[in-house]
């Protein structure tokens, strides 16, 4: 008889388990933020022009122009030609200051 009630007892567990609620799946990871969308303007950075280039130079030509990233070409420098309208391209001299400022 003792058998039989830890049987019964045993097996009301196995059932009240099977009912109990499945666990809550994770939630999903947030989406990470999307990347900002720059559009260069090349006169936005025409003050540069004739200036020496300087870190500081380079980065406030890139904001007033709006530009996510700046490509400094010096003489003689190779560069891609693919189109980047995110991108402050400033041309130097030999000497270090700038001569143009452009897009792409």
């Amino acid at each position: 008889m003792k058998t039989k009630s830890l049987l019964l007892a045993v097996a009301g567990a196995a059932l009240m388990a099977g009912c109990a609620a499945p666990a809550p799946a994770p939630a999903p990871a947030p989406a990470p933020p999307p990347e900002p969308v720059y559009q260069c303007n090349a006169d936005g950075a025409r003050f540069a022009v004739g200036q020496p280039l300087t870190p500081q130079l380079e980065a406030a030509a890139r904001v007033r122009s709006g530009a996510g990233v700046v490509r400094v070409l010096k003489p003689g420098d190779a560069a891609t030609m693919e189109l980047n309208g995110g991108r402050l391209n400033l041309d130097v001299d030999a000497r270090g200051r700038v001569t143009d400022v452009r897009c792409g």
